[in-house]
């Protein structure tokens, strides 16, 4: 219920703009392809810090705008965003609305300028990393991290700085977000059969569960029951190939 309750206000919000009926339906289509996405992580990260149930609610759903952003910004990359019927027309346009409702969430959480420059940052190295995969034609070991670090590292740094700021577990924000995403991004890319982990050579594979592993090591050692939980289907899938 928890991630359904910030999905529906994410829609609440939607409804609440001025929006013709063909850019409500368009802007929905995105937000529904993006499900469950981060809902479920996010909310059980802001039970950790033990914030208000609106606290919590609030803070997600600005990070759920950004993801559907960014998704849907990659299923126009990839040809995907086959939830729209007019992908290449409509789709700008509804990445374009729901970006704005991000920074309408953002700039509702009052951050100080300093913490809401990091979060920026961290998002647009996130794109910076969708530029390189684009650009990839022969993945590496090294090329491979460069991806992941950006992609999803940065990505999952600035959703728990986002969630966590003002709580005791600010600080540990951007190391445990990156250490997230990346272990998440590389078990992902294994069970999808993503060409960035399958195309690799033997060696690069191994050189990237070990480090997927290393990092799933050290989230463990932070003994938080939210990252414990995405572990949990994590670990499985690299264990499962070291072998």
């Amino acid at each position: 219920m928890s991630a359904a309750a910030v999905f529906q206000q994410v829609l609440r919000i939607v409804v609440g703009q001025d929006l013709p009926a063909i850019a409500q339906e368009n802007i929905v289509a995105a937000l529904e392809a993006g499900r469950p996405g981060p809902l479920e992580m996010l909310y059980e990260a802001g039970e950790e810090a033990q914030l208000s149930a609106p606290q919590i609610i609030a803070r997600a759903a600005a990070c759920y705008f950004f993801f559907c952003t960014a998704n849907l910004c990659d299923d126009l990359s990839d040809g995907d965003a086959t939830y729209l019927s007019e992908p290449y027309r409509a789709g700008p346009c509804a990445q374009l609305a729901i970006q704005n409702l991000f920074f309408r969430a953002l700039v509702e959480m009052e951050l100080p300028s300093g913490a809401l420059s990091n979060v920026l940052d961290e998002f647009t190295a996130m794109a910076g990393g969708q530029h390189v995969e684009l650009d990839t034609k022969r993945w590496t070991a090294a090329v491979y991290r460069q991806v992941a670090e950006g992609i999803a590292g940065r990505q999952w740094s600035a959703y728990l700085q986002l969630v966590w700021f003002g709580t005791p577990m600010e600080d540990r924000a951007e190391r445990i977000g990156s250490k997230l995403g990346i272990a998440a991004h590389v078990a992902k890319d294994i069970e999808s059969g993503d060409p960035r982990y399958t195309s690799l050579a033997d060696r690069d594979k191994r050189e990237i569960i070990t480090w997927a592993l290393r990092a799933t090591h050290e989230l463990h050692l932070e003994h938080l029951s939210c990252v414990d939980a995405v572990l949990l289907t994590v670990n499985p899938v690299l264990e499962g190939i070291q072998r």
